[in-house]
């Protein structure tokens, strides 16, 4: 896939309100070799032109513009012409809200402005900007799910043991709130980490409290796994989960990134496989990269059951393709089919396990 689109011109379009920002975008786009900028637009109505004539392959949207709000513009663009998105404003940064908002009506990932001396922070962030838009360019721009009615089944067998553990990264937002959706109010606890950085899990934890019959929260150091509770990871550090006499505890670490990542699919996965084994369901859902293939087979190894989210479901499919590739992932199914699946695979262990 990385030959490929080192051959493939990327296409990008830049959509930005200040001057100074298409500027900067621009030159570390026109320094790429498989990059080409297309246009730099100042406002919707501009970039609508441009999105017409030139067909980008990639779009860079800031949130504050003029005219027409670039929330706006991103849903009559997911509507007309769906095209990858990469939001790049102040608010994703300052308002989660925003950027959560705008990852929902079809955004694929997104990158903050600097708050402060903006030429030279750019410069600095200039491998992580060309890095999302090299990901967001191999996305696949999914259509909306139609919400189906939550599961509300309960468990036939008490799983008050057992763990679920999801990592995800690009495209996961969207694919943890409709898997979330779906699971019934007596789940096992469920620990996740999803690539984000600070600032923004705390406000994407109560967007996903809001839509799921379980309590999601932000994990916090030290807190005991409780049936029917979700923690996710926050931005910039690992969550583990720790052996404390009869019980499971959240430990968080601020030790270095693994697999390019903190918080980290793979510090997730290897502390269960050396603490719970068997009594792990572990899942991959989309996202670019190989962080937490190499967790979920040695949490396979431990006993523990594991299933990768399938391509034609996945925003990007790096990271499930590197766990099935390395042979760490049992079963592969659509985004729509692994709440049904966790049910039974729970059920069966419920009634076939005593722990």
């Amino acid at each position: 896939m990385w030959s490929y689109l080192m051959t493939k011109q990327i296409k990008v379009l830049v959509v930005d309100d200040s001057a100074l920002i298409r500027s900067l975008l621009g030159e570390i786009i026109r320094a790429e070799p498989d990059f080409t900028l297309v246009g730099a637009a100042p406002d919707a109505f501009a970039a609508k032109d441009m999105v017409n004539t030139f067909n980008p392959d990639v779009i860079t949207l800031d949130v504050e513009m003029p005219k027409v709000d670039g929330l706006t513009f991103l849903d009559r663009l997911m509507k007309a012409r769906p095209t990858p998105v990469l939001m790049v404003s102040s608010l994703t940064e300052q308002g989660a809200e925003v950027t959560l908002k705008a990852l929902e009506i079809g955004a694929v990932d997104f990158f903050p402005k600097p708050k402060l001396d903006i030429a030279n922070s750019m410069e600095a962030y200039r491998a992580e900007i060309v890095a999302k838009i090299r990901s967001v360019a191999m996305a696949k721009v999914q259509p909306k799910l139609t919400r189906k009615t939550p599961t509300n089944t309960a468990f036939k067998y008490k799983t008050t043991e057992k763990i679920i553990a999801i990592g995800a990264s690009t495209g996961g937002t969207v694919a943890l709130k409709s898997l979330l959706a779906e699971m019934p109010i007596d789940s096992p606890a469920i620990v996740i980490t999803q690539h984000m950085p600070p600032g923004f899990t705390k406000t994407f934890a109560e967007h996903l409290d809001k839509i799921s019959a379980l309590h999601v929260k932000e994990a916090q150091d030290g807190e005991r796994l409780i049936p029917g509770c979700v923690y996710l990871a926050p931005g910039d550090r690992h969550l583990l989960v720790v052996r404390s006499g009869a019980d499971y505890r959240i430990k968080l670490s601020d030790s270095e990134r693994v697999s390019g990542h903190r918080p980290s699919v793979d510090v997730m996965f290897q502390s269960l496989a050396q603490t719970a084994g068997s009594n792990v369901l572990g899942i991959i859902l989309t996202g670019m990269g190989k962080d937490g293939a190499a967790g979920m087979l040695e949490l396979l190894n431990s006993d523990g059951i594991t299933i990768a989210q399938d391509e034609a479901s996945s925003v990007i499919f790096g990271m499930p393709k590197a766990a099935i590739d390395l042979g760490a992932a049992q079963m592969v199914l659509s985004l729509q089919d692994i709440p049904s699946q966790i049910v039974q695979i729970l059920n069966r262990l419920g009634k076939e396990y005593r722990i």
